[in-house]
């Protein structure tokens, strides 16, 4: 090949990539991300050929090398945009090994760090740009990258949540960003059901045990009975697909999803080490377990959870809002009609604290379905989730099943009668059958709609008031058999305000108490004297 047509070849491939290089910019600016990677993607494959070229002096090496370097970060920035975390993290990698020092390199390397959850990588990363920003107008923006990421490091090693001002503002605004958290908590073979979620050593009741962010969500309104099912099935697909698209796109979504259960051979699943959970794990530790389209369909259905009526309320939201969403360390907990742990949703993340005391090496246990329910409707309950519960207080109220005297009054409180009246004759009947510390609280919480309509009726209260327990009373046995619950809670607090060490306990998510939410937007002016 001649010089005059070597010369020709390569001033062809200058104004090509110039063109490739002028046309991702823009695309990048128009934040058309996908796109943005297309025109990246040929911009780098074309300026590696170059470089490969032999024919190059030093000096157009050097700006060659330059140009990659740029286009990798750049090409990271649009491919974190689209989640693709994984491959965002290569191109960064791949920039850095040029030029170790590269402002947007590091920048786009730290913020998917902390997108991942890896703030420790993630905060040396801000910390080697620091001093780039501040010559390059770039400080303010850096920093708080920095100081974003300081935060949330905190809160992942010491569990030290505050979410007080979101809710003494009612939940406006945009949700609190949080860490994820992994307390004094270990996985176990579990007596319930397959492998179980259980405290390393004494806990109290409101302590946080858990907090991480969901691989995928999905949520709407429902608008009515007649369609709610059908939107329901939608929301479900586009459920999976968000999910499948994780696990395309995060390889540490795809090792973990392959610890979940799949409702088969439950007593053979191996034991993960609870390390597996944290964020900072290094990749050489995942797994490369293949996942066929139908595995996954059947670990979605067995793990799934379905955000209720009381997450709506803690996410602010309208009632009628529906969710599902996969979680981790969440699909680990089994069912119990006597659990001791709760879960609350903010945004992505659900949060798992205690509901009671707890001792070492006890298994957490969440309700899947309403704890305050009869015996029968618990069963019914269950079977639609494939399970039957056999807890201790659903054993106790099999044996007592047979007691004609509290089937009379389920039969009474289903027709309507007087619940002052069903509340009475329940208490009578448990110091005849001689039912004593829990038990007691097992019973009530089956009927507890009656006590609740009882205690908060001032006509009933005005004729039963004298011949039944005090509310607190009645409360604090609830409490102790089933774990607290906002319904329960929210009756028994608002006529009972409670001490300043108490409601402090409930401002700090690292020992708060969900339940207490809705009764703290009744007291805000309280509060914000105590805050």
């Amino acid at each position: 090949m001649g010089e005059d047509q070597q010369q020709q070849l390569e001033t062809a491939a200058e104004d090509l990539m110039q063109r490739l290089r002028l046309k991702a910019t823009e695309l990048l600016l128009r934040e058309e991300w996908k796109e943005a990677v297309q025109v990246y993607s040929q911009f780098i494959d074309l300026c590696k050929e170059q470089i490969m070229e032999t024919t190059h002096e030093q000096v157009q090496l050097s700006k060659l090398h330059k140009s990659l370097c740029l286009a990798l970060s750049n090409r990271a920035e649009a491919r974190s945009r689209l989640r693709d975390f994984n491959e965002a993290l290569i191109d960064c990698e791949e920039a850095l090994k040029m030029e170790s020092t590269h402002f947007k390199a590091l920048l786009c390397k730290g913020k998917v760090l902390l997108s991942l959850n890896r703030y420790s990588m993630a905060l040396e990363c801000f910390k080697a740009t620091i001093s780039d920003a501040q010559a390059s107008g770039n400080f303010e923006a850096v920093n708080g990258f920095l100081e974003k990421c300081k935060k949330l490091e905190y809160q992942s090693r010491t569990g030290a949540f505050d979410l007080s001002d979101w809710i003494l503002n009612g939940f406006r605004g945009k949700c609190p960003e949080l860490a994820e958290y992994i307390g004094a908590v270990q996985i176990r073979k579990s007596e319930i059901s397959g492998r179980g979620l259980f405290v390393t050593k004494n806990i109290e009741a409101g302590t946080l045990l858990f907090v991480t962010k969901a691989i995928a969500t999905e949520r709407g309104i429902l608008s009515g009975e007649d369609s709610s099912e059908n939107e329901q099935l939608v929301m479900w697909k586009n459920f999976i697909d968000k999910v499948m698209e994780s696990i395309s796109k995060c390889q540490r979504t795809r090792s973990l999803i392959t610890t979940f259960s799949s409702g088969e051979n439950e007593n053979e699943l191996e034991v993960p080490d609870i390390s597996v959970f944290r964020p900072e794990i290094q990749e050489s530790s995942y797994s490369n377990e293949k996942l066929d389209m139908g595995k996954i369909l059947t670990i979605l259905d067995v793990n799934s959870l379905v955000e209720d009526a009381v997450s709506a309320n803690v996410l602010g939201k309208n009632k009628g809002l529906y969710g599902v969403g996969l979680w981790t360390l969440a699909s680990f907990i089994n069912h119990s009609c006597s659990p001791n742990a709760r879960r609350i949703h903010v945004g992505d993340y659900i949060i798992v604290h205690a509901s009671r005391d707890v001792k070492a090496g006890e298994e957490i246990t969440f309700a899947y379905f309403d704890m305050l329910s009869p015996l029968e409707k618990r069963k019914e309950m269950s079977k639609t989730w494939g399970f039957n519960c056999n807890c201790k207080r659903c054993k106790f109220e099999e044996r007592m099943s047979s007691k004609q005297e509290l089937r009379e009054i389920e039969i009474g409180l289903e027709r309507g009668i007087d619940a002052g009246s069903a509340v009475y004759r329940l208490e009578e009947n448990m110091k005849r059958w001689i039912v004593r510390g829990k038990e007691k609280g097992y019973l009530r919480a089956s009927i507890w709609g009656a006590y609740s309509e009882t205690y908060g009726t001032e006509r009933l209260m005005k004729r039963w008031g004298r011949r039944i327990p005090t509310m607190e009373a009645v409360v604090d046995s609830v409490v102790e058999a089933v774990g607290s619950d906002e319904r329960i809670m929210k009756g028994g607090l608002k006529r009972n305000f409670c001490g300043v060490l108490d409601l402090e306990r409930t401002m700090n998510l690292g020992r708060a108490m969900q339940e207490y939410f809705p009764f703290l937007q009744e007291h805000r002016t309280q509060l914000s004297i105590i805050k």
